[in-house]
């Protein structure tokens, strides 16, 4: 389940200078367990200002009268104000300060002393001066460089707890504490962050300790949880490092792509690819996205480590971002009234302050996997040259050569990057051929506008046409537009390479043949920008105008400008047209909006 935190912080000045300062807290006059009056804890500690309170307890802003410094103080009462939860709370206190006690790195937020006393549990820990990664997001008050020195420092936080065997299990930006840049005033130099501190070890997994929670108790936030972890299974290494990596790419792009508008739309989302960093930050350096890309792969073992994550974000900032994308700003505190920060977990009827954010909704698994299925070049290269020589030893040469015909396209657009991972996508131009033999070939164009990219739509578009008009040649069939006026018997070319060359596939090497691709792929290629999917009846409208130019203009292109067609229509172009139409509406109702 989720552990709601809460940020309570000292006033700080507005930081777009307009309207006036947060009220300052009130300094509360401290009472601890030993009395109505008294003001020293643990015979040392002497309350100065409650900073936060919820159900796992009250935190105070505590001076050490022993060392002279200014620490946090958790107190969490035993006793039995929630039934049943005095055990968990019990227990949770002391497995934070079992696992912060095993670690000692400058980013996790150091414990100075833990100990039970009259009731209460209490956690001594250093004060931090700062804010939580929580709200520098929010604000946007982080530079790209920041973002990286924070995830140099989780990472080397977490790898040196996991060598500790410590687990984390609820990395989230709530507890991640940035100090504040140093200078005071309103005229202090701006600075990058140094360091992030990581906190509340609360839920932490020990090695050589038993669980925390019972068998089939999820521990964790749902919005930063890694999914073998939703699942109820056992937290590693791998799931704080999917973690991180989401708390990064939520820093670097202001959303966290697995957040929905309620806990049941998260938890869907859960487990689904998310979209490539990339498409929201296109200006960031393609290794870097790569990686974060890659820490977020559902899949455990195919995340990498922590330390490759590190050493990719140290390369980053070794290399330089260039120019430095511009953030509002942090506003220093008041002089005089630093802003301090603690954390408090609270209530369930507390939710946790998150940043507000409109997300996009990931794409389903379904999408990618329909048009993205990796199939090895070597494998789908070598049946098409085992088809071609087959037919060549059969006697049939001429449709041996119509086969290579379509495969050379195949050849240059593997070669794409881009492209070079579509796999299966391609062999998906075979539906056009398909839909020529019920006369719905013209629906195909609706087909190849669902693929991701728009170089895809387009490719996707172009080479269904050039599939289609190949394919009524080889199969003897009016398709599409049928075969080229002239074209002699299929036992007169089939065997002839010459005669195939001549009357079959060179009449398909004119103009109009190649408007008639140019005109699919334009059609897949602009797709989404006529159905968008907020508003069915816009969609219906788009869909309908998008189609209606569609079959306007294919006549004139691909009939009349070609000269040797049999036909001067396609086959089944209104149908077709209508068809497109509604495919076009039903999968974007499916996908969610663009």
């Amino acid at each position: 389940m989720e552990s709601p935190q809460t940020l309570v912080q000292k006033p700080a000045a507005r930081s777009d200078g307009g309207d006036q300062p947060r009220a300052p807290r009130r300094r509360i006059a401290a009472r601890a367990a030993g009395g109505e009056d008294a003001q020293l804890v643990l015979g040392r500690y002497r309350l100065l200002e409650e900073l936060g309170s919820g159900g796992f307890g009250t935190v105070w802003q505590a001076h050490d009268e022993l060392l002279h410094r200014d620490v946090a103080l958790k107190r969490v009462p035993l006793g039995a104000a929630r039934p049943g939860a005095a055990a968990i709370d019990g227990e949770r206190a002391s497995r934070e300060a079992l696992a912060t006690a095993r670690l000692s790195h400058p980013a996790i937020v150091a414990l100075h002393e833990a100990c039970a006393h009259e009731g209460a549990f209490y956690l001594i820990s250093e004060l931090v001066d700062g804010d939580t990664l929580a709200a520098l997001i929010a604000e946007d008050a982080l530079e790209d460089e920041e973002v990286l020195e924070i995830g140099v420092a989780l990472a080397s936080a977490l790898v040196h707890a996991h060598a500790r065997g410590v687990i984390h299990r609820d990395i989230k930006p709530q507890n991640v504490l940035v100090p504040s840049p140093p200078g005071d005033g309103a005229h202090a130099a701006p600075a990058l962050h140094a360091a992030a501190k990581l906190t509340d070890f609360g839920g932490a997994s020990l090695v050589g300790e038993e669980a925390l929670t019972r068998t089939g108790d999820v521990l964790g936030t749902l919005a930063y949880m890694a999914p073998e972890q939703s699942e109820g299974h056992e937290a590693t290494a791998q799931s704080d490092l999917y973690s991180l990596a989401l708390v990064l790419y939520e820093a670097l792009c202001g959303t966290n792509p697995v957040r929905g508008a309620t806990p049941a739309s998260t938890a869907r989302r859960i487990g689904r690819p998310l979209p490539p960093l990339a498409r929201a930050r296109r200006d960031l350096p393609p290794a870097l996205t790569r990686a974060l890309d890659r820490a977020l792969a559902p899949q455990p073992e195919r995340r990498g480590t922590l330390e490759e994550l590190r050493a990719t974000l140290q390369d980053t900032l070794d290399r330089g971002l260039g120019r430095p994308r511009w953030r509002r700003p942090r506003a220093p505190a008041a002089p005089g009234a630093p802003r301090l920060l603690a954390r408090m977990p609270q209530t369930a009827e507390q939710p946790p302050r998150e940043p507000p954010a409109v997300e996009p909704l990931p794409r389903p698994a379904g999408e990618q996997a329909a048009w993205r299925v990796p199939v090895p070049r070597t494998l789908w290269l070598g049946c098409g040259l085992a088809l071609i020589v087959w037919q060549a030893l059969s006697g049939r040469a001429g449709a041996a050569l119509l086969l290579a015909a379509a495969l050379a396209p195949l050849l240059l657009l593997s070669g794409r990057r881009s492209s070079s991972d579509a796999g299966l996508a391609w062999l998906a131009c075979a539906l056009a051929p398909a839909l020529g033999w019920l006369g719905l070939a013209g629906a195909f164009p609706a087909l190849a506008g669902q693929a991701r990219r728009w170089p895809e739509r387009a490719a996707l578009g172009a080479l269904a046409y050039w599939w289609l008009r190949l394919a009524e040649p080889l199969l003897g069939r009016r398709l599409w537009l049928g075969e080229p006026a002239g074209t002699p018997a299929h036992a007169a070319w089939e065997g002839s390479l010459s005669a195939a060359a001549t009357h079959v596939l060179g009449p398909l090497l004119v103009l109009g043949v190649l408007l008639g691709a140019l005109l699919w792929a334009a059609a897949a290629a602009l797709l989404p920008l006529f159905v968008r999917g907020r508003s069915a009846l816009r969609d219906a409208f788009g869909a309908g105008a998008w189609a209606a130019a569609l079959a306007l203009a294919t006549p004139a292109l691909d009939a009349g400008l070609a000269g040797r067609a049999a036909q001067l229509e396609p086959r089944g172009l209104v149908v077709g047209a209508a068809l497109a139409a509604l495919v076009a509406v039903a999968a974007r109702a499916v996908r969610g909006p663009v």
